[in-house]
């Protein structure tokens, strides 16, 4: 049995990023960790990964040939890689003896909740491989401090949820840079448990463009708190203690820490001795700083 992640959001909420970031904290803790790219329109990798759909399909030739625009060129991308999935699974397969995947799927948000080729892709690796995946669907944090464009991103995440019907965590990414975007409405919480939304209605209400859609709000508001199924996580992917405790949600979404009991004991005390570690040298820093 294999496990991995399936990590999905919208455009610049920061997944390659991510895929860079958690494969070294993933190694960190002693994971053999192989990434599989499979956007086809990133074209500048931070990470070194083991398959790469652009040696399957390119999505500029696509775009030339076929005179697509980028969107329809990452659906037809998509299609592609559907009928020949069996190259993927010819690539995945030397992998799946030890190691611990990463799949990093293109920010194109329609093809998660609106489209079928990516969720059948999915689920046949996952019926052929006997994967066990999670979903991440990363957030950018920066939309909680605007009322609409949150319960943009709830609608988005609980759309997606259905849609792919995968173990699934949310996560609000750079938690770390959220002050610069001005002060919340509320506390932080509010927004990680997806608390009371008729709050937010009075903040809809000051903004003009919202106001005239009062009613359209409250009623996606209602549909959400009706699933009452979507929470965030949090995650600064520079800080080892945050990626550690999404690394453990992860673990237990999809049953790895299950898996070999002794093992992810282990990786968990590994974990907490990189925090511990991180926290030292943070603190020594700023003695080193004062000192100065």
């Amino acid at each position: 049995m294999v496990f991995g992640q399936v990590v999905i959001g919208p455009p610049g909420s920061g997944k390659t990023t991510y895929c860079n970031g958690m494969s070294q904290f993933l190694k960190l803790i002693g994971r053999k960790v192989a990434i599989i790219n499979l956007d086809p329109a990133n074209d500048a990798l931070p990470y070194e990964c083991a398959i790469n759909i652009e040696d399957l399909i390119k999505l500029s030739e696509v775009m030339t040939e076929h005179s697509l625009g980028p969107n329809g060129g990452l659906v037809y991308c998509m299609d592609y890689l559907e009928k020949n999935i069996d190259w993927l699974q010819a690539k995945l397969e030397p992998l799946l003896k030890d190691h611990y995947l990463l799949f990093d799927f293109p920010g194109q948000v329609e093809l998660f909740f609106l489209h079928s080729n990516a969720k059948t892709v999915i689920m046949k690796l996952i019926k052929k491989l006997n994967l066990r995946l999670t979903a991440v669907h990363l957030v950018d944090a920066h939309l909680c401090s605007d009322p609409g464009k949150y319960v943009s991103a709830l609608l988005l995440s609980l759309s997606t949820m259905l849609h792919l019907e995968l173990p699934h965590i949310n996560v609000l990414s750079k938690i770390d840079l959220i002050e610069n975007y001005g002060r919340l409405a509320f506390n932080l919480d509010f927004y990680t448990d997806v608390q009371d939304l008729s709050y937010l209605q009075h903040h809809l209400d000051q903004d003009p463009r919202s106001a005239k859609y009062r009613k359209l709000t409250k009623e996606l508001c209602d549909v959400i708190e009706d699933y009452s199924i979507v929470n965030f996580s949090t995650l600064d992917i520079q800080d080892k203690e945050s990626v550690g405790n999404l690394v453990k949600l992860i673990d237990k979404s999809n049953g790895y820490v299950f898996a070999g009991i002794e093992a992810s004991a282990v990786e968990f005390s590994k974990i907490a001795v990189v925090a511990a570690v991180q926290e030292k040298y943070m603190k020594e820093d700023e003695n080193f700083d004062q000192n100065d």
